[in-house]
């Protein structure tokens, strides 16, 4: 074989390696292709799974945020609502009191019959303390008219009791006058009487404050009832 045989099987050679290497290299660029576009893929999935998540955490803390604004919102309307019913029918117990005072005020006592009423408190208190001494405290105001009836309240309870008359000592301490305006803050009493066992012990307070206290707490469901049911409704 001479040297041009020998020159022209190396070039053969040659171009068989290089075109072996040329497929080799385009396989591994195929290759090395198709795994970076499924390692981009796998990527690009991640980030809009994390996306999604992000995003539906911050929809989750919208929404628990206006739940939390509206429960915020509806319980301050209630309590606006409760203040305000609060607020009416304080009012209307403050209308009843100072309505009260007109019993036991000097121009008006014998259009609501002040002296009968004072002789039934008297009547009433001695029926539920049921003593042989009882210590009996009025206004000042109420002094004359106290003592005018008290023979006759007295007698009235023993008849009722079916007891003898009790000894019935006028207190010479008084309850408070009606309130003024001059001092709205000071101790009041609108009316009535308080009577107390000698011994002091049994107290029963017998008062048109009083009175008005009992009846304005066990008629408060009803009018809350009557006032407010249609709310509720």
């Amino acid at each position: 074989m001479n040297d041009a045989d020998v020159s022209k099987q190396i070039q053969q050679m040659v171009r068989f390696i290089r075109q072996e290497a040329d497929e080799k290299a385009n396989e591994i660029s195929v290759s090395a292709e198709e795994e970076f576009n499924i390692e981009k893929l796998q990527i690009v999935e991640a980030e809009k799974k994390k996306i999604r998540q992000e995003y539906e955490r911050k929809q989750k803390q919208v929404e628990v945020r206006k739940k939390i604004e509206y429960s915020m919102q509806l319980n301050a309307s209630r309590i606006k609502v409760l203040q305000a019913q609060d607020d009416l029918v304080n009012a209307m117990r403050e209308a009843a009191s100072k309505d009260l005072l007109n019993v036991s005020h000097h121009k008006f006592q014998h259009h609501h019959n002040y002296e009968g009423l004072l002789k039934s408190l008297i009547v009433q208190g001695l029926l539920i303390l049921k003593e042989p001494a009882v210590l009996l405290r009025c206004r000042k105001e109420d002094l004359h008219m106290v003592q005018s009836v008290l023979h006759g309240a007295n007698s009235e309870y023993a008849e009722k009791a079916k007891v003898h008359q009790p000894e019935i000592i006028v207190d010479s301490i008084h309850l408070p006058s009606a309130p003024s305006h001059d001092d709205p803050h000071a101790l009041s009493c609108s009316g009535g009487v308080v009577l107390a066992s000698r011994d002091g012990k049994i107290v029963f307070e017998n008062t048109l404050d009083a009175r008005l206290d009992v009846i304005y707490h066990g008629k408060l469901p009803e009018i809350r009832r009557l006032l407010f049911s249609q709310l509720a409704a």
